[in-house]
């Protein structure tokens, strides 16, 4: 009998399930393991203090971040005082799972396919190794499988209806010396690669993830990452792996079901709009879901599984609503997308929004900058001032 199974091994499973397991509940951590999501790998210094990451996980430290507009015009940001975290969610993930199972959690290998409770609550699932159906009885249950989460569809009412991004990336080996730079992250917005998100090429040390996403169901995400490879020179260089997945674009408004479910990650849907942004969001997630289960076997008021969506959206729900905003401002044509990247010459958004990236709140300690970053963002939108704006 375990007191929570966590379904799902990403980086919000694996923190729920550590955290638990250090407080001293019984947990079970099910995980299909070897799928590889689609990502860009970028975490923030705040994700390493936080959840005790340490550099060896890095396979690169990002220390400019390059935006490239419809027209070809670049704008390269340094990254003060800091950096952008490069990880491989082929590595990273694993070493996750492991820290939760080396905490006390049990490791179990399969597929969930129900909440059963017949007799007891108990999640069911097919076992990998022998096709066999299996129970793990339990008193709480985690959803933390995905945007596709089974979990949340078969037991959070809306979970169904959550939008997302079709993302697709592939990871290719890094070029030689040249055009390409293994310190800097290069962020596409392009409808030719992306009509309403954007694409990316992403240094992972002795790889480059490139890939892009969007929400438009009959785009062709292959044809245009090809035509994001060429561009940024990566044609020629060994495809290692593809993969894809839909990313969810809003936080879900109920993320559990008032009994013994509660939905994290992008189950939940907690990547940042705009951005894109999901592990450090996952992780945070995953942290807030332990602690609401934690508090539910503590207390037995079922109620207590509403903290996981009132922790994390007291944190981060300024945040994900000012990025909300601005993905609607600005993505929804090439024009705009062309004045985004204008905007982004500005010295007070260059580091507003590298310092709000790296310590995940906004900064308030320039009220003049923020005045000065809507007047400019206001002109933008309203044409009042010229795209060749510098």
């Amino acid at each position: 009998m375990f007191d929570v199974v966590v379904v799902g091994g990403g980086p919000c499973g694996a923190t729920a399930a550590e955290d638990l397991a250090r407080s001293g509940a019984r947990v079970a951590l099910l995980d299909r393991e070897g799928r590889i999501k689609p990502c860009g790998g970028a975490i923030p210094p705040r994700l390493m203090a936080d959840f005790d990451i340490g550099e060896a996980q890095l396979l690169a430290k990002i220390t400019t971040a390059r935006m490239i507009s419809p027209s070809g015009r670049r704008v390269d940001i340094p990254i003060e005082n800091g950096f952008v975290g490069m990880v491989d969610r082929k590595d990273f993930d694993p070493f996750l799972r492991a820290r939760a199972e080396t905490a006390g959690a049990t490791r179990h290998t399969g597929t969930f396919l129900r909440v059963d409770r017949s007799d007891g609550t108990a999640v069911v699932y097919r076992d990998k190794a022998t096709g066999e159906e299996r129970r793990l009885p339990t008193r709480l249950v985690i959803g933390a499988d995905g945007a596709n989460s089974r979990v949340g569809k078969a037991e959070v009412p809306g979970a169904e209806a959550i939008p997302y991004v079709f993302a697709y990336h592939e990871i290719v080996a890094a070029p030689g010396p040249g055009e390409y730079d293994p310190d800097r992250c290069d962020v596409v917005y392009d409808g030719r690669i992306s009509a309403d998100f954007y694409g990316w090429v992403f240094p992972h040390g002795s790889t480059v993830s490139v890939g892009m996403g969007t929400e438009h169901r009959s785009a062709d995400l292959k044809a245009a990452t090809a035509d994001l490879r060429r561009a940024a020179g990566l044609a020629g260089c060994e495809t290692l792996r593809k993969e894809g997945a839909p990313i969810p674009l809003r936080p879900l408004d109920r993320w559990d079901n008032g009994r013994d479910v509660v939905l994290a990650g992008d189950a939940a849907g907690v990547v940042a709009p705009s951005s894109g942004e999901g592990i450090y969001y996952a992780m945070v997630a995953g942290r807030a879901a332990a602690s609401a289960a934690a508090s539910c076997l503590a207390t037995g008021r079922v109620a207590d599984l509403r903290l996981a969506r009132k922790l994390f959206m007291r944190e981060h729900k300024t945040v994900f609503r000012v990025l909300a905003s601005m993905q609607n401002a600005y993505y929804r044509s090439d024009a705009r997308r062309e004045r985004f990247v204008s905007l982004c010459h500005d010295i007070d958004v260059q580091r507003l929004t590298f310092e709000a990236y790296m310590n995940k709140k906004l900064v308030r300690a320039r009220p003049m900058a923020h005045v000065r970053i809507g007047m400019k963002n206001f002109a933008h939108l309203t044409g009042l001032v010229s795209e060749t704006y510098v």
